[in-house]
């Protein structure tokens, strides 16, 4: 057996940060040890931070290798590869890959069709081949407002690593865009629709989700039990949002929109997931509740990078800050989303758990990660 001991930390335990060291055998913590001391053969991390490695439970970061132009579409494989590197950069070491399921083939745009199944088979097979440096599961966004979101759901199964799946909601003039001018100016701007354009997609989206929300809805509660996934609302604004979830079951709550949602989120017992970038930007981009709020008002439990892997680090260290807590800002990255997903054996530092850790230190306040270990294997 072969022991790997990374010493002269300044280790970020569950509850505190303190100096030590850790040893490391077949992937695993095998011992948690205090002081500087540096033994003969260990690694002497010079006082950096060592920390769990961060778990991503909601990134749309492999979209954006996919196309990382408008109407440019980058070969699936060297995507997934980038996307995965990108990842163990920034210090994350388990990621859920949201992929849509639920598309739009009836207004003829090539941008909403299906995709989820077959690029899940590419990562699931490149995860088989070992051709991945940190742990990847998938998460399913079910589009409530499409057409064929039953269809699509049916070609997964418990085989999957479906670790998530979540209630999307995007009718316009509801949720996360009650503002309708925000989101003219964000399709508009992403797709340049005209405003005759936007007025029907408008009118279109209102219409599917009369007709089809409330099957798409109870279809993909149902198939989340099926797959054995954790059920998540998102968007959540009001208190019967949050009430209609409790009652799906549903125990995490992607970026609700409002302190009253997040306040009813707390009383039903459902952790509350922010956007990094949010707390980073210092509100959000849709005209909703900033995540700052949230965290002072002790309404906030996990943070996800969304569309910037590099944040989730970044609003971990803010986090710690805000609270003058620096192990809690580290928990909403760590043990937090591994709790929210049933995952046991990562996300805190611990005798026994996966040896998925970071070293960083910080420049000005700003992390930099400088060593990613996935189970005791550097893979950045």
């Amino acid at each position: 057996m072969t022991e790997t001991i990374l010493a002269n930390a300044t280790l970020v335990l569950p509850r505190e940060t303190r100096r030590g060291a850790l040893r490391i055998a077949e992937g695993r913590i095998t011992a948690i040890e205090e002081g500087t001391n540096v033994p003969p053969g260990a690694v002497d991390l010079e006082g950096d931070l060592l920390a769990p490695g961060l778990i991503e439970l909601h990134t749309d970061n492999l979209e954006r290798h996919i196309q990382p132009r408008p109407r440019v579409s980058w070969p699936h494989q060297a995507a997934i590869i980038a996307h995965d590197a990108e990842l163990a950069g920034t210090g994350i070491t388990t990621v859920f890959d949201a992929l849509r399921v639920g598309s739009v083939v009836s207004n003829g745009r090539e941008d909403y069709g299906e995709y989820a199944r077959s690029l899940a088979n590419e990562i699931l097979d490149m995860r088989a081949r070992g051709a991945l440096r940190i742990s990847h599961f998938l998460h399913l966004r079910a589009e409530v407002c499409s057409e064929t979101l039953i269809a699509e759901l049916a070609k997964f199964g418990p085989e999957d690593r479906i670790g998530i799946v979540s209630l999307m909601d995007h009718t316009p003039g509801q949720r996360q865009f009650r503002d309708i001018s925000k989101l003219r100016d964000y399709v508009r701007g992403k797709h340049g629709m005209s405003e005759d354009d936007f007025q029907r997609h408008v009118a279109s989206q209102q219409a599917l989700r009369e007709r089809l929300g409330a099957a798409h809805e109870a279809a993909a509660v149902a198939e989340a039990r099926r797959f054995g996934a954790v059920l998540a609302s998102h968007d959540d604004t009001l208190r019967e949002h949050v009430e209609v979830s409790a009652g799906h079951g549903i125990r995490l709550a992607e970026f609700p929109t409002t302190v009253e949602a997040a306040e009813a989120c707390r009383v039903a017992g459902i952790a509350v997931m922010m956007g990094a970038p949010n707390l980073i930007r210092g509100g959000s981009h849709s005209g909703n509740v900033a995540a700052a709020e949230l965290a002072e008002k002790d309404l906030l439990d996990i943070l996800s990078s969304d569309y910037v892997p590099a944040a989730l680090l970044s609003a971990a260290v803010l986090l710690g800050d805000i609270w003058d807590d620096r192990a809690r800002g580290f928990a909403t990255v760590t043990a937090a989303p591994a709790a929210a997903t049933g995952l046991t054996d990562r996300g805190r530092i611990a005798p026994e758990m996966r040896a998925d850790l970071i070293r960083l230190t910080l420049l000005e306040g700003t992390p930099v990660v400088r060593e990613t270990w996935v189970q005791g294997r550097r893979v950045a």
